[in-house]
């Protein structure tokens, strides 16, 4: 018995900007919300830069979440183009109906629209995610926007949100504040 070929996807159709998923903000100043593109890595890691406290990875790094993880990230841009959110994360090897968001950030001049939850809406929303009922994420203790956002969250899925110590200080060096596991969940995405 053969194994029937799998039809190869060059990289450059990956990559393809696609149509918005959504419109968000204000008539006069809308944001497109959309899965990235490679086009997208170095806005994504100037955003993060402007978006202390988050870490910042290598810019190398948002090109692969931009380009290997499109599916589970969501960028949103200005009508000139420029990237003014992000979310990244995947869906989780060993359990398939858990989402871990790795970061999200939201500049300046998309700050005050409710656009990081959105972001999340519009991943948690995709078909390719349909059997995903829990999202989990880590985030310091004194991330107040985070936490405010992730309690936000389970609120509108009318999911519970429960926290753990996930990583120590120590374990990130002793120059880091710990991290907190924060899982809402289980929840309906079709409810989302």
């Amino acid at each position: 018995m053969t194994t029937p070929i799998q039809p190869f996807t060059p990289s450059a159709d990956l990559i393809r900007p696609t149509v918005a998923d959504a419109v968000v903000g204000h008539a006069e100043t809308p944001l497109f919300i959309r899965k990235p593109n490679a086009d997208d890595g170095w806005g994504i890691y100037e955003l993060i830069k402007s978006c202390p406290p988050l870490d910042v990875n290598s810019a190398y790094a948002y090109l692969l979440f931009a380009t290997q993880f499109r599916d589970t990230c969501a960028v949103a841009t200005n009508e000139e183009g420029e990237v003014v959110g992000f979310v990244s994360g995947y869906v989780k090897d060993n359990a398939p109906d858990t989402y871990f968001l790795w970061q999200v950030a939201v500049g300046e001049k998309a700050r005050g629209t409710g656009l990081a939850r959105r972001l999340v809406e519009a991943i948690m929303s995709r078909p390719e995610l349909s059997d995903v009922h829990h999202l989990e994420t880590t985030i310091t203790p004194d991330n107040l926007a985070s936490w405010g956002l992730f309690r936000r969250l389970a609120a509108r899925w009318q999911a519970p949100l429960n926290s753990r110590e996930y990583f120590s200080t120590e374990q990130l060096g002793g120059e880091h504040d710990p991290e907190n596991l924060v899982r809402i969940g289980p929840f309906q995405t079709d409810t989302i």
